[in-house]
């Protein structure tokens, strides 16, 4: 009798253990298919952030015509990306280029001279660039971060890296720390890194990759 129960007991845990094994591999399943919704989603709401608005569809033209003045015609849509990137084509300084210029952020209120400043600063940047010897990806950070950030990739290797704009960003960081600091908002995604925004060139070959352009993999 003894030898019965025991050999019961122990059909009894396996049950319990084969319907937790059950359990278990259910909830599993529930978490896959709420992670690939989730990455679908994040996904769809990316690409159709850097689809260009219709406000930078309409500077385009403008964008070619002063990029034409310098020889840089070529870099329109990259342009086209960095102002989708900036402010979606909206407002009175849409490639935000007053602080290229010397002053205060948004001081600029006109989009063509916000167009001609924005140009005139990547000029430098291009031109810059292709002296140091650095990639695109670096160029475009240099936007964002000023030439500076060209010379510190120069020192580095020459190729960009999101870690080495975060570097680069701390090194201002802490060179100006009241000024430099997120606004305060430790929840910021760039915090401690409030210099600049260390995912911008990604951001924008993100834009100019949906524009399916072939100057996301130039190199200078």
């Amino acid at each position: 009798m003894k030898k019965k129960r025991k050999l019961s007991q122990k059909r009894k845990e396996k049950r319990r253990f084969f319907h937790i094994l059950i359990i278990l591999a259910g909830v599993f399943c529930l978490i896959a298919v709420l992670n690939e919704e989730f990455s679908f989603t994040r996904k769809t709401e990316l690409f159709y952030k850097s689809i260009p608005s219709e406000n930078v569809k309409k500077y385009t033209p403008l964008i070619h015509t002063e990029l034409q003045k310098v020889q840089l015609e070529e870099y329109t849509p990259l342009l086209a990306a960095v102002m989708q990137q900036e402010s979606r084509g909206k407002g009175g300084d849409p490639m935000q280029s007053s602080e290229s210029a010397g002053l205060p952020p948004n001081s600029i209120n006109d989009p063509e001279q916000s167009i001609r400043q924005g140009v005139k600063h990547f000029q430098r940047a291009i031109q810059y660039g292709q002296k140091k010897n650095v990639d695109l990806p670096t160029i475009i950070q240099a936007y964002n971060m000023g030439l500076g950030y060209i010379d510190f990739i120069a020192e580095n290797g020459g190729r960009h890296k999101e870690d080495f704009a975060k570097k680069y960003s701390y090194i201002q960081v802490q060179k100006n720390p009241q000024l430099y600091n997120c606004g305060g908002d430790k929840n910021n995604f760039r915090y401690p890194y409030c210099y600049g925004d260390f995912t911008y060139s990604t951001k924008v070959m993100s834009n100019l990759h949906t524009l399916n352009q072939p100057l996301a993999g130039k190199r200078h």
